[in-house]
């Protein structure tokens, strides 16, 4: 491969750049599949490729050209500087399946329908978050439900995935449609199920979303994921009639009213296109697809990084009982007095990236990167894993080091190589929500329990297993209160 620089923009230049992107080796049908082999997962199997074809290259996942993108600076120019260029988004069998055709946020093509859902939904999780107590008290509800479960453990090492999913799954069940439950409710139970039945098949649905003709076959994955959306669909229905039939005038109770309430908006310069049930169904369907997985996993990404470094815990721990005490919960407005915790939640974000490969972009329009011209209905992959552990801008990436988010005088810092949550119009829009989260439920946790290994067991495998999300290995640990929250709550 001869990698061509540009050093003008003449129209020879420009030629050149076009075909320039190194490219794998690709045949008919295949495209570049038989070179994919090997068994790793995608982010590890990109990341190796970079070292071989440079940060940017290309392959043909079957027929559909795709450029794989490993470093910051070409990321920053898909999802922000071009963000607009690359902001749509391919057309697969298991997210049509899932979204009803792309009636969701994250899955949807960019259009004027879109940035009008896209904004009715910033808009109703800012009635519940930013100016009003009624999320932290939700969350902070969830936390104390997860305290007692977690402390009722025992001195027996157990693994704390159940609860913490559970914990979380109730948060989003009262932020969607004002459900709280109660640990082995029934209706709790299903909407873990199904979640997980979707979580489980989505990942496995490679082929079908390269090749769309072979749906047509018998297909397990495919089938168990139609069942588990048939049985997401009817409880959804189901809130959102009963939702309607209480709906009021006053304040929304929860996400399906505001949305409800929002429904009236018009697509700009569209005379029947609206927000429709489906997209209210496939919004709060979405939050549990997004928002369950994602903070849960990263919650136990840090539980089974403090595991290996106890000394962090120990520094999270000190920071807290010198900044908040023991005689009253954590809430949001104690975020400025801990920065070390806040640090310790964006390196579990930074070295294990629930989405190591991002969903995947589509060039909308002629556009380049990195100099190279790209084509309309390019698909991109933007590989994070590769961005969070690119040695040249972070020190020894493979260590979990929080200090790394510190400056010299104790401050914060964000690399601006750091994109946990993507950036543009793309950039996840649960992102105020999960930081939320992820501060109430950790600083909750050590502030009231410590965590360690039952003896004699190994620290847990940091390997990790890709579904939908980049999940840690089944571990267990043993939880001993701290002094005065022996009953997980005060």
């Amino acid at each position: 491969q001869i990698k061509t620089r540009l050093f003008s923009v003449s129209p020879q230049f420009l030629l050149l750049a076009a075909i320039s992107i190194p490219c794998l080796p690709r045949l008919p049908v295949l495209g570049s599949l038989p070179w994919l082999g090997g068994g790793l997962p995608p982010h590890l199997l990109f990341s190796q490729l970079a070292h071989r074809y440079g940060s940017l290259f290309a392959l043909h996942l079957g027929p559909h050209y795709t450029v794989v993108v490993n470093d910051h600076r070409h990321a920053k120019e898909v999802l922000l500087q071009r963000g607009r260029d690359f902001a749509g988004r391919p057309n697969m069998v298991t997210t049509d399946l899932l979204t009803r055709g792309g009636k969701d946020i994250a899955f949807a093509d960019y259009s004027p329908l879109w940035k009008l859902h896209r904004r009715l939904v910033h808009n109703s999780f800012t009635l519940f978050g930013e100016g009003t107590s009624r999320l932290q008290d939700i969350v902070l509800s969830s936390v104390d439900s997860l305290c007692a479960e977690l402390l009722s453990g025992g001195r027996l090492g157990f693994d704390p995935s159940p609860a913490v999913t559970r914990a979380v799954t109730n948060v989003v069940c009262t932020l969607v449609f004002s459900a709280t439950y109660r640990h082995g409710d029934a209706e709790l139970q299903e909407v873990i199920r199904y979640n997980d039945g979707i979580v489980q098949t989505i990942a496995r649905g490679g082929l079908v979303d390269i090749y769309p003709w072979m749906r047509f076959f018998p297909n397990k994955s495919l089938r168990k994921l139609k069942d588990s959306i048939t049985v997401r669909d009817r409880l959804l229905t189901r809130k959102l009639e009963e939702h309607k039939a209480s709906l009021t005038d006053g304040d929304p109770r929860d996400l399906l009213d505001a949305l409800l309430k929002g429904q009236t908006g018009k697509s700009p310069g569209s005379e029947d296109e609206g927000i429709t049930d489906d997209h209210v169904l496939m919004t709060a369907a979405e939050a549990f697809g997004a928002g369950v997985e994602t903070t849960s996993t990263t919650l136990l990404w840090i539980l089974a990084y403090l595991l290996h470094h106890p000394e962090v815990q120990d520094r999270v721990q000190k920071e807290l009982d010198e900044n908040i005490g023991s005689e009253r919960a954590v809430c949001m407005s104690d975020r400025g007095r801990l920065p070390y915790l806040d640090c310790v939640i964006n390196e579990g974000m930074r070295i294990r990236p629930v989405s190591p490969v991002l969903i995947p972009h589509t060039a909308m329009t002629h556009s380049s990167i990195g100099g190279h011209s790209v084509s309309p209905g390019t698909r991109v992959l933007v590989n994070m894993w590769s961005i969070h552990h690119d040695p040249q801008h972070w020190d020894k990436p493979d260590l979990f080091n929080p200090d790394r988010f510190l400056d010299n005088q104790g401050q914060r810092v964000t690399p601006s190589c750091f994109l946990p949550f993507g950036a543009g119009p793309r950039v996840c829009v649960g992102e105020s929500l999960a930081r939320l989260e992820l501060f109430l439920f950790l600083s909750s946790l050590l502030q009231r329990m410590s965590f360690r290994l039952p003896d004699g067991a190994p620290p847990p495998n940091l390997q990790g297993r890709l579904g939908v999300v980049l999940q840690p290995l089944p571990f267990k640990v043993v939880v001993t209160p701290r002094a005065g929250w022996e009953g997980g709550a005060k």
